[in-house]
């Protein structure tokens, strides 16, 4: 994992030449924060959009690094990798290089917090938790990676707990652990950040970890994480979809998959662990279930045209979050549209399970990773032995000609399943411009 942060706050930066760096969505609470200690703090930018609130905000390879080396500390955004040459020589210098969330939990009360990670799964459970403690009657702040930054001065409250989900970014900037942390999936993800996939899985899991690490309520399906449980705290409890199989609770969530059932069931391992009153009466528990509304793009029907549903999982960004989404329709007709954004994931797990699916699935690929995905499948049907109900794999030029192809193989009572296993980026904005290009192609039809 990487070194030892330095142990600051936010209280600490008070009266400090302070330095931000990145001005996105955290980038702007961390201004927030500072101006309300009273700190001035320079504002760089890999590219910046012009000034902000007037201040304004130099590019980093045209002075803004040299600004920064003139800084106490500096505050980066998340999404600028640790690794890069520029990072590295701010700390060679002495400059601590920290993030929010870092100082934040510096001086929280780490008993009332509880950090969610994983490569997918973690905003679903860390909402669910959340609701579920909402439901129980206190008062929770859901943030981090989703929703709320808990320091934004924007954000300022009285909470009972904290529901805080960590990217594989943030956790490298912690300097220390809640003593639970969860754990819902690992895959590899993100490698261009993290320089490579050990060293991902590494960073991700670190935030278990760290000074005042006790906990660690951990997927126990995932043969991955059971291979790393060295990286975790001092215990561990594993969970499985399989757990108490007579739990009817969660029925109200109204979530799908088996991989939900899981991340339903750490939620309340997790809440049990945190001491959260009536995490062990099921009634109670199933009331404060009701009323939870999914995340979008997550496995969320958006429609359907002649007897063919379509589901938006727009969000589903590598190989194991579209495996589960297979894996929440067992025995159903699935037209499977894939691709994106290339990172070089490898696509053989994802076209191994494709091949080998009992039901009839049809695979539509977009440009960007869709020839390499095609590939692994005209693989893995030469290796199959016996091959499943594979239907065939097809190259689409867009998404709406990929949803009327997919329409037109689904009839007359299949599903269209959008969980491309590909960022959205160059095509799309976000992941959220994909999901309403995918409304819109449906609504089309």
């Amino acid at each position: 994992m990487t070194g030892p942060r330095p142990k600051l706050s936010w209280s600490d930066l008070a009266g400090a030449r302070a330095g931000i760096w990145g001005l996105g969505r955290e980038g702007h609470a961390n201004l927030r924060k500072l101006l309300a200690l009273g700190v001035e703090p320079v504002l760089v930018d890999d590219q910046p959009a012009g000034p902000v609130d007037g201040r304004p905000v130099l590019a980093t390879a045209d002075g803004g690094l040299a600004a920064l080396q003139r800084c106490d500390v500096v505050v980066k955004t998340p999404g600028l990798s640790r690794y890069r040459p520029e990072v590295v020589q701010l700390s060679e210098q002495g400059i601590p290089v920290v993030g929010g969330l870092g100082l934040w939990l510096a001086e929280a009360d780490l008993r009332r917090v509880l950090c969610v990670t994983g490569t997918k799964g973690k905003s679903t459970t860390s909402s669910l938790t959340g609701h579920l403690i909402t439901g129980l009657g206190y008062r929770c702040l859901v943030g981090g990676n989703i929703g709320a930054v808990p320091y934004d001065p924007d954000n300022a409250g009285v909470f009972d707990y904290w529901v805080i989900e960590v990217s594989s970014y943030q956790a490298t900037d912690l300097p220390v652990s809640p003593p639970v942390v969860a754990v819902t999936a690992l895959h590899p993800d993100h490698l261009d950040w993290h320089g490579g996939v050990e060293q991902y899985y590494r960073d991700k899991l670190s935030a278990c970890s760290r000074p005042g690490a006790e906990l660690t309520v951990a997927n126990g399906d995932s043969t991955l994480l059971r291979e790393r449980a060295a990286l975790f705290g001092p215990r561990i409890e594993w969970v499985s979809e399989h757990d108490d199989p007579s739990a009817d609770w969660m029925e109200p969530l109204g979530l799908p998959g088996r991989h939900n059932r899981r991340n339903a069931l750490i939620a309340r391992r997790c809440l049990a662990a945190l001491g959260v009153p009536g995490a062990a009466d099921t009634a109670a528990l199933r009331a404060a279930a009701a009323g939870y509304r999914p995340l979008p793009s997550r496995l969320t029907p958006v429609g359907t045209a002649g007897g063919v549903t379509f589901v938006d999982d727009s969000l589903s960004t590598n190989v194991l979050p579209t495996l589960a989404a297979l894996d929440a329709f067992p025995g159903r007709r699935i037209a499977l549209i894939v691709g994106g954004q290339d990172r070089g994931i490898d696509y053989a797990p994802l076209a191994t399970a494709v091949v080998a699916r009992a039901a009839p699935t049809f695979v539509l690929t977009l440009p960007g990773s869709g020839p390499r995905i095609r590939a692994r499948l005209e693989a893995a049907v030469r290796d199959a032995a016996p091959a499943g109900a594979f239907a065939g794999v097809t190259d689409c030029a867009d998404l709406k000609a990929a949803v009327k192809a997919g329409f037109d193989w689904a009839r007359p009572d299949g599903i269209v399943l959008l969980s491309p296993a590909a960022p959205s980026f160059g095509v799309f904005r976000d992941y959220r411009d994909r999901a309403d290009a995918f409304a819109r192609a449906v609504r089309a039809l």
